[in-house]
């Protein structure tokens, strides 16, 4: 079962013990949740009014591209909004320098988001809600094996907790589910990518994590009956997490400021418990 890790971060440039990092480093590669409870982000009273869910342009996520600075799935193309969300991506940078130096070399900085629409009772797909269990994997952003590190804090100003469920190690997934998937077709990665489905190369593990995530969605009686339990993260808190190892569900919670970020598996402290080595080893053959 997935575990909690408390470490007593109250500023995002804090300086970090050595016992803190390596703590972070354990809990995180091992498939846990590192919990900074007093790890706030606060907003100006000016962006108060950004907490406005309308915002939102259809969307849950109002994010921010790292490579040109644009700000997307907003209604309102407002400058004060963009540098909200690029000082969360500041703050977000300066905890990673700090607590997980180590992987500094290899870690790339993928999208920072604000989410201010309310996850419970919220209509979609199967596939795309993240009320149900599931690790992570994105159908047109292919990972190629590189891990998905994500920083969460909640910003509710009213004391709302974010609501999780957390469930079984990776392992115990893959082991579960793996009998029922199949290998891709070949040819169908560069035709993907020749047609624009996939915006890189969708390697064998893109195409295991896929399945993994949709089968974990759709099985109602896996939903029901998996090893989990509920987790609230408190508003003035955040946490880390690797959310394509971990198997979580996002249930209730609204306001939320999200920073990705990935680490191609050289850059790990123990690459063997990454989502690929294991997969890799379960599977008996490389995931190219």
């Amino acid at each position: 079962m997935t575990e909690i890790v408390n470490l007593p971060i109250e500023h995002w440039d804090q300086a970090c013990s050595l016992q803190q990092q390596d703590a972070a480093l354990q809990a995180l590669e091992g498939g846990d949740v590192v919990l900074l409870p007093h790890l706030a982000f606060t907003l100006h009273e000016a962006e108060r009014r950004f907490l406005d869910p309308s915002l939102a342009d259809a969307g849950k996520n109002i994010s921010l591209n790292p490579a040109n600075g644009a700000l997307q799935g907003s209604r309102d193309s407002l400058e004060p909004l963009r540098g909200m969300v690029e000082r969360y991506a500041q703050n977000s940078a300066a905890l990673l320098r700090s607590l997980l130096p180590s992987y500094l070399p290899a870690i790339q900085t993928g999208r920072t988001s604000f989410r201010p629409v309310e996850v419970e009772g919220r209509t979609t797909s199967w596939r795309k809600d993240d009320t149900r269990l599931h690790v992570d994997s994105f159908p047109s952003s292919p990972t190629q094996g590189k891990r998905i590190l994500r920083l969460f804090t909640n910003v509710h100003p009213e004391g709302r907790p974010r609501t999780w469920r957390l469930g079984e190690s990776f392992e115990g997934v893959a082991q579960h589910f793996l009998p029922s998937l199949h290998r891709p077709v070949w040819g169908s990665s560069p035709m993907m990518h020749w047609l624009g489905i996939t915006k890189s190369r969708r390697s064998a593990y893109d195409h295991f994590m896929l399945q993994l995530h949709d089968r974990m969605k759709a099985d109602a009686a896996y939903q029901a009956k998996a090893p989990q339990h509920t987790q609230q993260f408190a508003p003035g808190s955040s946490w880390l997490v690797y959310t394509d190892q971990v198997s979580h569900a996002a249930m209730a919670g609204q306001h939320l400021f999200e920073q990705t970020f990935y680490l191609p598996i050289n850059g790990m402290r123990d690459a063997s418990k990454s989502p690929l080595r294991v997969l890799e080893r379960l599977l008996r053959r490389e995931l190219v």
